[in-house]
């Protein structure tokens, strides 16, 4: 990741180039780390207050030390004028901080990577692998921390297989979410998504989808469904802050259609940015 712009709480702007977490801090021993990474529209945000609860909430769920959220927030103005860019990605990191210290707020800005509108044009390819549900509090459900080894090492696996994407299904089949990514699929005039209550990530964006499906056409309902059940779909997708939507036209070999629901979604949630 390329940075072009970083914000440390107590510290203000820094250099990108400059080291600002301590060898001993808990989030580098020991993955206690909160984070939110979502997309800057014309130099604004999108959903910023949205994505700042979920971060408060995972640090509560994970036991970070306190954070003023005055103090992140006014990091996010520092890097958005440092970098001076039209479209781009931010990222906000809480870690616990050391042991015996307090805890670190960050704001980094990077460039939104290139290689997400080459996919979204061609559609993603995608593999199931086996994934745990989420359904006691330690195994910290709808928490998106920097303990995020499994994610990148499932996106290792499906890479090596060819494809672009990982969606996890639990022992039973029944299909949660992706690496970083929630899944959608279309049958006929109906949307279908897995329900929070698998302890899946209450993504931002899948959020706005929910408000977006109705105004152009299409009936959402939210469950538990198995792999066969997107297999056999019309059309899927995922969605995310910084892939927004991105169609699925092959998983596990097997080719799905390319359909009108993500396209006429991400025209929406352009259009709702102010970017179409």
């Amino acid at each position: 990741m390329t940075l072009l712009a970083l914000a440390v709480t107590g510290r203000g702007l820094v250099d990108p180039g400059e080291p600002v977490i301590r060898a001993d801090d808990e989030a580098l021993l020991r993955g206690l780390a909160a984070f939110e990474t979502l997309r800057v529209y014309r130099r604004r945000p999108f959903r910023l207050e949205a994505h700042l609860d979920r971060l408060f909430a995972s640090a509560a769920s994970i036991g970070l030390p306190q954070l003023e959220r005055a103090a992140l927030e006014d990091l996010v103005p520092l890097v958005l004028e440092a970098a001076r860019e039209e479209d781009a990605v931010l990222r906000l990191v809480w870690t616990a901080g050391t042991a015996e210290g307090e805890a670190v707020g960050l704001a980094l800005l990077s460039p939104v990577p290139a290689w997400i509108e080459e996919v979204r044009a061609r559609g993603a390819r995608a593999v199931s692998l086996l994934g745990v549900r989420a359904a006691v509090p330690w195994l910290l459900p709808g928490v998106k921390s920097t303990s995020y080894a499994v994610n990148m090492a499932a996106e290792a696996e499906a890479k090596r297989r060819g494809a672009d994407e990982a969606v996890f299904v639990d022992a039973g089949g029944v299909v949660l979410e992706g690496t970083v990514t929630n899944v959608w699929w279309r049958s006929g005039e109906t949307l279908h998504t897995p329900s929070l209550e698998l302890g899946i990530l209450a993504g931002v964006t899948r959020a706005t989808l929910l408000e977006l499906a109705p105004a152009s056409g299409f009936a959402v309902e939210e469950g538990m469904y198995g792999l066969d059940e997107l297999l056999a779909a019309d059309e899927a997708f995922t969605s995310s802050s910084v892939r927004e939507l991105m169609p699925i036209v092959e998983l596990d070999g097997r080719a799905l259609g390319r359909g009108p629901a993500a396209d006429a979604l991400q025209r929406a949630l352009r259009d709702l940015t102010g970017t179409l």
